[in-house]
């Protein structure tokens, strides 16, 4: 069978920031492949959320408040025998860098890549002793083209992207079974980009650099947005599911696809 297309069903799958958005519509699209889904979200009110969700939907998930900032919540790990981990959980963070408050970028690094990081150590650290696993790290296409005005977010899943790769290469070399992966969305409508994009705007007053030129800005994002936003989060749930059981997933899956053709087209042409 194909490594790659092959799938091994019935696997326990942590996914963090499953509160809202793509995690969300990945945890329960797991959950009805047959998958045990642990979803795990920032805070409690939204795990209560979540949970009355799974009511509803008669759909079971295990659900749980965990901040991945928080050592304590973190720890939750160390007892569970995952074959899955996604890393989902995320904060965006727009504006110039010639004028962002770099401690805002700090913040955003602490979320996005080194509490991601750590979380990814704790669970690996169980995959590797018993030589399977998969890590998915939910990064971005602002993660392989830079993006103007929304580069303190790109420059966060540039590195988590690098991230990715890298430890899949040492994980091959180590023989240890554990696989990794990249999920790259592109602009999907689930109120995410919206308000990053937006957030700028809300300090860009007159002793803005780029005050001038605001409106102009507004503009151009609104019809970027129009022509290539996705409206579900469908097509890149679709791949995460992919990844999650293939017994060998490939490094890079992107969705939707027009946005990954872009992205490859920019590249190409030195963007």
């Amino acid at each position: 069978m194909n490594n790659e297309t092959g799938a091994d069903m019935g696997k326990t799958i942590l996914i963090t920031g499953a509160g809202s958005g793509i995690g969300r519509d990945a945890a329960f699209a797991l959950a009805a492949r047959g998958h045990a889904v642990i979803a795990t979200t920032f805070s409690e009110a939204q795990a209560e959320a979540l949970r009355a969700e799974c009511t509803m939907r008669r759909q079971p998930l295990q659900v749980f408040k965990l901040d991945i900032t928080d050592a304590t919540d973190r720890e939750r790990l160390r007892g569970l025998e995952l074959d899955v981990l996604i890393n989902n959980a995320a904060v965006g963070e727009s504006g110039s860098l010639a004028e962002v408050d770099v401690d805002r970028i700090r913040r955003l690094f602490e979320v996005n890549v080194f509490a991601t990081l750590e979380l990814t150590q704790l669970a690996l650290a169980g995959m590797i002793t018993r030589s399977r696993g998969t890590v998915l790290f939910i990064s971005s296409i602002a993660g392989r083209v830079p993006m103007p005005f929304l580069m303190p977010y790109s420059m966060s899943k540039f590195a988590l992207s690098a991230a990715g790769a890298g430890l899949r290469a040492e994980l091959d070399q180590l023989g240890c079974g554990v696989q990794v992966a990249l999920i790259e969305p592109g602009a999907i409508h689930t109120g995410f980009n919206q308000a990053m994009t937006a957030s700028k705007y809300a300090w860009m007053g007159p002793q803005s650099y780029f005050h001038d030129q605001a409106e102009q800005l507004k503009a151009r994002e609104a019809r970027v947005f129009k022509l290539l936003e996705a409206r579900s989060t469908d097509s890149i749930v679709r791949q995460i599911v992919k990844a999650a059981e293939a017994r060998r997933p490939r490094l890079r899956y992107v969705a939707p696809w027009i946005q990954g053709l872009f992205v490859r087209l920019a590249r190409i042409f030195g963007a």
